[in-house]
């Protein structure tokens, strides 16, 4: 129809070629709606289009949201290696799958889809050499660099499970991770580099392994030429890899196979293991990759995400070679050598997509609009935002200053239990508004819902309440690793018949959506989830910690930032100054240096009911400098123990003042 030409400047089908399978959909919210409406149709259409299969599929869902059942594409197999590789190298091998834009500015290594075969294939080899086998558990400790990526694709390729760890966590943490994925094999390099610093990975992980009986081998890859001392466990993977073939037959894989674990902070001490599957997984990553970037063929895509969070699995590695892309690997910091980097490297590479953090982007604020001036950037065609909702000021200097007013920005709300972008400004109808600091509008076959705290579903506009998606998408966690009864617990009880995100949101009148912070004792700090009981876990192990609360609060940079409140034992000698420095290096050692929290308050006594329970929401709002808000106190034991609180957090910030 005329419409359907309009609206795109061409034939819908040139959008979405399976639209000639939906006459009835006349533009982009036509799509939409088919996509939720008729989900087998649609997503059945686009799963056969775009993925390479073994084996067809034979149903395309059997998904029940009430029963803690998830399932696409059954009866199909194939293999996420093949998909992001081999087909792509029978059209264009010498295209460039990976750009790795090293610590080094200006040393970027440039790897075709040829040569990207190639590595993986002998790390597939020599994984299978060291008895590594399908379903097998392989944790990756690595930064950002194609060795990594080969080594994700690897263990796709032969139908091991791979669980990357972010190369920031410290030996404890990573030792955690190692034993609760049950992995006998972990990848990692001698030494990392990040923002001109020489970071020790590989002792690191000869610490973690001491703790973890289950590892047979330690694959190390030189990053730098410094040689470390090797123990028993050690395998220099170079080496092995140049033994191998250039060819390793893939394994076919089932639709619901794991294809990867990847731990994220829940609102227990225990990081939790989600689990993603094959076919479902990988489409959604491409078509969000495709379709909420405008990525185009040639296009260079910039996302600056490290792997070791879903952000830099889906859109650094899985989505974009999915595509066919080019993706830049980027291992350094926005500031290294200087606030210039992000523009320079987009200079230089003719970046066409840029997806980062709003905590980089407000950092960078910070050095005023010089920085980015200096820098050609007409290449950008899209600047994107992700891992915590982006604030006003933010939005529009990312807008005005680095795109220049001409580049869309889409402030993208997912989560690693969803897979992919879920609520984005794009895809839409060309030409629909863009609202600063709104994720807006939802991606092809999510369904969301705002539903109060009696389980209502709240159909009307202007409306606040919890986030939750009313049907099963493919890109969505399938469990918990070892423990369907939390991820039940956690995910699908709270809101029978709906997925609970944690979330909170905000349904404007116009019918879009502004996420409003987490529902849970969640932190987001510098888009990095962090369970205020994980920190808490560590506090009450020092030896004069009685008990301990956490909480977030604003943080001007980071979104938000960790405030803890300690009670002390009653024969406890330290000194709150101690005490904190102490308690900082505690929870760096333990958990991550980005864990470390700014405010560390002593207290006599902490808020608390009757019954003994901690009232948080009276901690948060005396942190927010709220004092004059706490609501209802009549349930509290003890009253004085929030003036006590209030005057303590008073000289708690007028001591940082004055330092």
């Amino acid at each position: 129809s005329v419409l359907r030409c309009l609206r795109y400047g061409g034939p819908l089908t040139a959008y979405m070629p399976e639209a000639a399978s939906f006459p009835e959909a006349q533009d982009h919210q036509g799509l939409y709606k088919t996509s939720v409406e008729q989900g087998d149709a649609f997503w059945g259409a686009l799963a056969r289009s775009r993925l390479s299969w073994i084996t067809p599929f034979h149903s395309v869902q059997d998904c029940d949201l009430r029963q803690g059942r998830a399932a696409w594409f059954l009866g199909g197999q194939l293999n996420v290696a093949v998909n992001c590789l081999d087909r792509h190298v029978h059209v264009a091998p010498d295209k460039v799958a990976l750009i790795w834009e090293k610590d080094e500015p200006g040393e970027e290594v440039r790897v075709t889809y040829r040569s990207l075969l190639e590595l993986t294939c002998r790390l597939s080899n020599t994984l299978k050499r060291q008895g590594v086998k399908p379903g097998d558990r392989v944790t990756i400790y690595m930064p950002p660099c194609p060795l990594a990526v080969a080594s994700m694709l690897a263990c796709a390729r032969i139908g091991a499970v791979h669980a990357v760890v972010f190369a920031g966590f410290s030996a404890e943490s990573l030792a955690d991770r190692i034993r609760d994925a049950q992995s006998e094999t972990v990848i990692t390099v001698n030494q990392g580099l990040r923002g001109g610093k020489v970071v020790e990975l590989k002792k690191t992980v000869d610490q973690a392994v001491k703790q973890c009986p289950g590892v047979k081998r330690v694959l190390v890859s030189m990053r730098t030429d410094s040689q470390l001392p090797m123990t028993a466990l050690d395998v220099l993977l170079e080496e092995e890899m140049k033994k191998e073939d250039a060819y390793c037959e893939p394994v076919a894989m089932d639709s619901e196979d794991m294809l990867f674990l990847l731990y994220t902070s829940g609102s227990t001490g225990k990081p939790k293991g989600l689990v993603h599957s094959q076919a479902g997984y990988l489409l959604f990553a491409a078509l969000t990759h495709k379709y909420v970037f405008d990525y185009q063929d040639r296009d260079v895509f910039g996302c600056v995400a490290d792997i070791g969070w879903i952000t830099g699995h889906s859109y650094v590695v899985y989505g974009p070679l999915c595509n066919g892309g080019t993706t830049v690997l980027f291992e350094s910091t926005p500031v290294h050598p200087n606030p210039g980097r992000y523009w320079e490297t987009v200079e230089r590479l003719k970046i066409n997509q840029f997806y980062g953090a709003p905590t980089a982007i407000r950092l960078l604020l910070r050095y005023g609009d010089e920085w980015v001036k200096k820098y050609d950037r007409s290449s950008l065609k899209v600047l994107g935002s992700v891992g915590e909702p982006i604030n006003k000021e933010a939005w529009e200097w990312y807008f005005r200053v680095v795109g220049e007013t001409r580049c869309p920005v889409v402030d993208t709300w997912w989560q690693t239990e969803t897979g992919g972008i879920c609520i984005s400004p794009r895809p839409s109808n060309p030409g629909d508004e863009i609202l600063p600091g709104m994720a807006m509008r939802p991606f092809f076959g999510i369904s969301p819902s705002v539903l109060d705290d009696k389980g209502n579903v709240l159909l009307e506009n202007n409306v606040s309440g919890a986030l939750c998606i009313s049907q099963a998408w493919p890109g969505m966690a399938r469990t918990i690793y070892k423990d369907h009864k939390r991820f039940v617990e956690t995910y699908l009880a709270p809101y029978p018949g709906f997925f609970f995100t944690g979330d909170g949101v905000y349904r404007t009148s116009e019918g879009y959506y502004q996420l409003t912070g987490r529902l849970d004792d969640i932190i987001n700090i510098s888009g990095h989830r962090l369970g205020t009981a994980e920190v808490e876990d560590v506090v009450n192990h020092h030896v004069a910690v009685a008990e301990s609360a956490v909480i977030g609060y604003p943080h001007e940079i980071k979104g938000e930032g960790a405030y803890v409140f300690i009670v002390l034992k009653k024969d406890s000698k330290y000194t709150e100054e101690t005490l904190a420095a102490e308690l900082q290096e505690l929870i760096s050692k333990k958990i991550a240096k980005y864990a470390v929290p700014e405010y560390i308050q002593v207290t006599h006594r902490l808020p608390k009911t009757r019954s003994g329970k901690i009232m948080r929401r009276v901690l948060r709002k005396i942190v927010e400098n709220k004092a004059g808000e706490l609501g209802d106190l009549t349930t509290l034991d003890d009253r004085e123990a929030v003036q006590q609180i209030i005057e303590g957090h008073k000289r708690l910030l007028e001591g940082q003042k004055n330092c």
